[in-house]
């Protein structure tokens, strides 16, 4: 079946099997797995522009860093590193996110014409509702237990999928009350945010059960440490083939967007797989 994600000026289609794919240019300094290397405007449009050639079908722009222990940055310091990046990608037509918790950069974001707004923390930030409810942008709603510096040293649940269930359901309910439509939104379930390996892998063996709660299912693996802990690769640039594993089994258990590094990798893998399951 053939569902629709409608964002900004886009309404994106996705099936089973064929999720659409969203490729990371992180214009920081300290991103855990590319930190500095695309840590200016040129650097960062001409990673985007090989994102776009491999395949990749929506660019997520981030401005500070939300790795385990990351340090902050303020509302103007983050838009500085965005901003000309999103101006010129503006003009791609391709639809364009920001991964940003503060509204006050998803306010400058939407006035600038970007599509979807990704928020690792589920639109809780003061104003962030309001934002997205007065766009027309696409929404994606992430859980994380916690926050950035301190997430990762003691996670716990009484039961982490029915605990992350319970929150994204919340904030879909909440947003919809303000007039966001069930259409625009997606969820992440949050993986590695406050989060075990063990929940982790729980979580991604639950991805069918979060479509269920009536919008698609982002899942956002890459290089992360999860993927590190099941092969051993303490190089983030190591872990392209246990992302791609990972994605692709998302894919085949119904995630509507795979959020990655390796784009071309992922493209590749995805179409053996779908080709292999008809």
């Amino acid at each position: 079946m053939v569902r629709t994600w409608k964002a900004g000026r886009f309404e994106l289609t996705y099936t089973h099997g064929k999720p659409l794919i969203m490729g990371i240019v992180n214009v920081t300094p300290d991103s855990f797995s590319d930190g500095g290397k695309h840590n200016s405007t040129r650097l960062a449009i001409e990673h985007a522009r090989k994102l776009v050639e491999q395949g990749a079908h929506i660019l997520d722009i981030g401005g500070e860093s939300t790795r385990p222990g990351a340090q902050g940055v303020d509302a103007d310091e983050e838009w500085a590193r965005v901003a000309d990046v999103l101006k010129e990608l503006k003009n791609w037509n391709v639809p364009l996110s920001i991964d940003t918790m503060k509204a006050d950069v998803m306010a400058r974001a939407v006035h600038l014409g970007v599509d979807i707004l990704n928020d690792v923390n589920g639109f809780r930030d003061a104003g962030a509702e309001a934002v997205l409810a007065q766009s027309n942008a696409g929404a994606v709603v992430m859980h994380m237990q916690g926050e950035p510096r301190t997430m990762q040293n003691s996670p716990q649940y009484n039961h982490v999928v029915n605990d992350v269930e319970a929150f994204l359901n919340q904030r879909m309910l909440a947003l919809e009350q303000l007039g966001v439509q069930a259409n625009r939104i997606l969820v992440d379930p949050g993986f590695g945010f406050g989060k075990t390996l063990q929940h982790n892998i729980d979580l991604l063996r639950a991805t069918p059960l979060f479509s269920t709660l009536g919008a698609g299912v982002l899942v956002g693996v890459s290089r992360k440490r999860m993927i590190a802990e099941l092969t051993g690769q303490t190089d983030p640039a190591l872990r392209t083939a246990g992302s791609v594993a990972a994605a692709t089994y998302a894919a085949q258990h119904g995630a509507a967007v795979l959020r990655v590094h390796d784009v071309r990798e992922t493209v590749e893998a995805l179409k053996v797989a779908f080709a292999l399951s008809q």
